[in-house]
This record gives structure tokens, C-alpha cells and sequence, in this order.
């Protein structure tokens, strides 16, 4: 039996054993506690690093902001930038 966070990681190990080029993450740390869930996007700085392009959708905003990284949001259908 894995954990939830130890499931997240080998979901993201299975991502990534290919190289690709973009990586979609629907809520990766949806279940997380605090913790886990800043190494799980320490995981994606570090793909993002090397050249993948990541891509998150989460309702975690707070996350989001400490991510410091470029920001787009889906409201009713409409896609935006976060400085829009």
C-alpha cells in the first residue's frame, strides 16, 4: 500500500520516464498535506528546469501564487492571463 503522496510521485515518475515535452498535472496535490504537496511542485520546477513545460490545474490558488510562475485562468469558459 503506497501513501497518497508516494502514489503522486510514482504518477509523476510514470509522466516523466519518457522525456516529454509538456507534462499536465489536473490537481496533483488535491490530497496532500502542506508539506508533500511543496515537494511535489518542487518536482515540477525541476522538470521545468530541464525543458518540460508544465502545466497545473488546480483550485489551490495559494500554491499557485508561491509558485511565482505565469498564471492562467478558467472562468466560465474563458481562458485568461493572470495579469488580465
Amino acid at each position: 500500500q503506497l501513501s497518497g503522496g508516494e502514489q503522486q510521485r510514482v504518477g509523476i515518475a510514470r509522466a516523466v520516464v519518457h522525456k516529454p515535452r509538456i507534462l499536465l498535472a489536473d490537481e496533483p496535490t488535491g490530497n496532500l498535506d502542506p508539506e508533500l504537496s511543496s515537494e511535489i511542485m518542487k518536482l515540477f520546477r525541476d522538470f521545468r528546469d530541464v525543458g518540460v513545460t508544465v502545466l497545473i490545474a488546480t483550485h489551490d490558488i495559494a500554491l499557485v501564487e508561491r509558485m511565482n510562475e505565469r498564471v492562467l485562468t478558467l472562468t466560465n469558459g474563458v481562458l485568461t492571463a493572470g495579469d488580465e
